[in-house]
């Protein structure tokens, strides 16, 4: 007997692939929405950017999980910024209205948002009734996409559960840890003393194996590991991973004077220098969030992500994570 049917939209994405496994862990009949299908699944073909290419009826589903959006880009033009909107922001509104409109609505939907949505550099601990204020297009889309979501559900009578998630570690992993990880590996890495700055962290899977009890639930959650490792504990995990060295470590006034020295040439390059100032504010100042509500409202034990990142690195990259 199967949990139900369950509308899965970035299904074919990094945390995606998780999600899709762990529903169908969960006894969820999964069917994904995109514009790519991944092989092996049920997909409805459709661009959540253009309305009209999604299908009149596309059956009864009893959950949908909105994991699509873009991220992982640093919009260097306006037309890349408003692009933020319409896929993170647009893309939902799309959706739901979709949703609304088919014969058979679900009755939860669970929808995968950011940390990034607070707009925050630095804090501790920081919980769910933190004030949105990112003003980053990631960020701000990702609000903007939540907003959304609270004002349909309300509106439709639908139980919705928003997780905003800090870094998400896992096999093919994108973004900040992934840059790390890949620049620690080729020994092309520094750190910054004392390395002590802390950086909330989820492991895909555990996000995956909670996500049904929190659309049954309702509401914003944060999910962490609970230890917001330190950037130290990041590199020599990732030391560890790949088999070579702890990285050496530039004193803190002088990663300064070079991260200030070098904000003209990383904007020459669109941000592709290794170190600037905003590269250095990311390493040397704490941002952690609280998951209390989510382990009271729905039972969260989490793994420690960083015994998880000194595995060795598998042999068989893009593997389907189980």
């Amino acid at each position: 007997m199967t949990a139900g049917r369950c509308l899965l939209t970035g299904g074919s994405g990094f945390l995606g692939r998780y999600l899709a496994a762990g529903l169908r862990r969960a006894g969820f009949d999964v069917a994904g929405l995109g514009r790519h299908a991944p092989e092996g699944s049920s997909w409805i073909r459709a661009d959540l950017t253009r309305p009209e290419t999604l299908p009149p009826d596309a059956g009864a589903f009893d959950l949908a999980v909105h994991a699509a959006g873009l991220a992982h880009q640093v919009p260097h033009s306006e037309a890349a910024q408003r692009n933020f909107f319409a896929v993170n922001a647009g893309g939902t509104r799309h959706l739901l209205a979709w949703l609304a409109r088919q014969p058979h609505p679900p009755r939860r939907v669970g929808l995968i948002s950011s940390v990034a949505v607070y707009g925050r550099e630095q804090g501790e601990l920081l919980d769910e009734d933190t004030p949105p204020g990112a003003r980053h297009p990631y960020g701000a889309s990702k609000a903007e996409a939540e907003a959304a979501a609270l004002q349909w559900a309300a509106e439709c009578g639908v139980r919705t559960a928003i997780l905003r998630l800090p870094l998400v570690w896992g096999e093919n992993a994108p973004g900040n840890l992934a840059a790390m990880s890949a620049a620690i590996a080729r020994r092309r890495y520094a750190g910054i003393r004392p390395g002590s700055a802390r950086r909330s962290v989820v492991w895909a899977r555990d996000v995956a194996e909670i996500l049904p009890a929190a659309a049954e639930e309702g509401g914003v959650f944060h999910l962490t590991d609970g230890e917001h490792p330190a950037i130290r504990q990041f590199e020599a995990a990732f030391a560890a991973r790949h088999r070579v060295p702890l990285p050496p470590a530039l004193p803190y006034g002088l990663a300064r004077l070079l991260a200030c020295a070098a904000n003209p040439v990383s904007r020459l390059t669109q941000g592709r220098f290794p170190l600037d100032s905003r590269r250095f504010r990311k390493l040397t100042s704490s941002l952690t969030f609280s998951d209390e509500r989510a382990r009271a409202r729905l039972g969260w034990k989490p793994h420690a992500v960083i015994p998880l990142i000194e595995q060795p690195d598998p042999a068989a990259a893009g593997k389907t994570p189980e």
